[in-house]
């Protein structure tokens, strides 16, 4: 039985994973007291007691928690944005260019970005599989529910008497500095960053990311990219391809909540071609890739202890 650490599982991540693995019988968490959970003795204590340790803390506190470990054989899974593009991590995306194998391996697995985990799971294969070279200059807009924020972003917009600005969906990262942008980059092997625009409306939870694409730019079709999601994901993992996805010409960024799954389509015309991922940002985008990078290191089957399509 492995021995699992959650260090802040206080917050919106730590909180699903704690959920997610509470019935499961083949770990044992390590819990720590209220009053403990920020002692420093008593967190490096536990982080090095563990098989595996979730961090689900800020940037700074999840490189402090590393700094922690001196046990070689602790497997981290970091949710924060502090190593994804780090050396010696691994991405933790199984799904994408053959990572499967080395995270099963790693003792060091930087868990995806939200936003990024859409983008990549639609730019990744086209541009592996030559259907859009490294070259191009991208754009792409990604709609997420109110709990990607976090805590504070959450009682902001469940707070009686909030701001009517609240009540309409609001774009952020107007600056194009977004922190997903790295690894959004860094993984696809794109040369130029993507012109990103990520909106938060007034909903708890699912995400939908598009990536608007001109025939120019595409070396296939629409049936071709289709063709490499078909081969690239419906065999294995998280990640499924449907086509003709939506719901009556509409497609709802709410359609995954509490799903830890996601769902990447095709739509448009021969002209202009929208690619599509559907999940949830807590989900796929954060807890459940998380519990699924843990369940590839145990070697037990991905979706255990998931919330999935059948």
């Amino acid at each position: 039985m492995k021995k699992v650490f959650i260090d802040g599982s206080a917050g919106t991540t730590g909180l699903r994973i704690y959920e997610r693995l509470e019935g499961r019988k083949d770990i044992e968490l390590i819990r720590l007291s209220e009053e403990l959970r920020k002692d420093m003795a008593a967190r490096a204590e536990a982080l090095n007691g563990a098989d595996i340790a979730f961090l689900c803390l800020p940037d700074a506190a999840a490189v402090e928690a590393v700094s922690l470990i001196t046990n070689p054989d602790t497997c981290v899974i970091d949710t924060s944005t502090a190593h994804r593009t780090a050396p010696g991590w691994t991405y933790g995306f199984a799904e994408i260019g053959g990572r499967r194998e080395a995270i099963a391996a790693s003792r060091r697995i930087a868990n995806p970005g939200c936003h990024a985990s859409g983008f990549i799971a639609l730019v990744a294969p086209l541009i592996e599989k030559g259907i859009i070279k490294k070259d191009i200059k991208l754009s792409a807009f990604s709609l997420t529910g109110y709990s990607g924020g976090g805590k504070k972003m959450i009682a902001e917009y469940e707070a009686e008497g909030r701001p009517e600005l609240l009540d309409a969906p609001r774009m952020y990262g107007i600056a194009q500095k977004h922190k997903h942008l790295p690894e959004m980059s860094a993984v696809c092997g794109l040369e130029n960053a993507p012109v990103f625009c990520p909106i938060v409306a007034p909903y708890y939870a699912g995400m939908e990311v598009t990536v608007p694409l001109f025939k120019s730019d595409v070396n296939g079709t629409i049936s071709d990219i289709e063709e490499v999601f078909e081969e690239y994901y419906n065999g294995s993992g998280l990640v499924r391809f449907v086509k003709d996805a939506g719901e009556e010409g509409f497609m709802s960024s709410g359609a995954f909540a509490g799903r830890d799954d996601m769902e990447v389509t095709v739509t448009g015309n021969d002209e202009r071609i929208l690619l599509v991922s559907r999940f949830d940002n807590l989900g796929k985008g954060a807890s459940g890739a998380a519990i699924q990078n843990m369940n590839i290191v145990m070697g037990v089957r991905e979706t255990t202890g998931l919330n999935v399509a059948n």
